[in-house]
């Protein structure tokens, strides 16, 4: 299969003006997006914490992370970025793409729209979802 990229905007979710606009490489195997640290510096997002990843070698390393605006496709989420290392290739995870209902076609090498987003209704939830 090749690689499918996606234009995607990042944007500081206390200023939307301020944003970064790059392609990203679309990563079903990773749960989080990641975006050059010094992306997200200039729009003004700040670490909010650290959390523990296991990379594709299996170490476990912790990184800094913050929630952004994901935007692509004309569709919007907030989601969880890591601060990647300079040089890194920014990622778009898995949590992204199911958060707006998008899968990945790999025969036509692009992301397809879901007809809906499934919202499961969770056993014993009296809430009705």
């Amino acid at each position: 299969m090749g690689a499918i990229h996606a234009d995607v905007t990042i944007r500081n979710p206390v200023d939307p003006s301020r944003s970064w606009r790059g392609p990203f490489l679309v990563d079903t195997g990773a749960t989080d997006s990641v975006v050059p640290r010094h992306r997200l510096e200039a729009i003004g997002v700040t670490p909010g914490g650290q959390r523990t990843y296991e990379l594709a070698d299996g170490r476990a390393v912790q990184m800094d992370i913050a929630v952004a605006q994901i935007e692509f496709l004309g569709e919007f989420v907030g989601g969880t970025v890591i601060f990647g290392d300079p040089g890194t290739e920014p990622l778009l995870g898995v949590t992204a793409l199911e958060s707006m209902g998008l899968e990945v076609d790999p025969k036509n090498h692009q992301l397809r729209k879901l007809s809906s987003v499934r919202l499961k209704r969770m056993e014993g939830a009296g809430n009705g979802y």
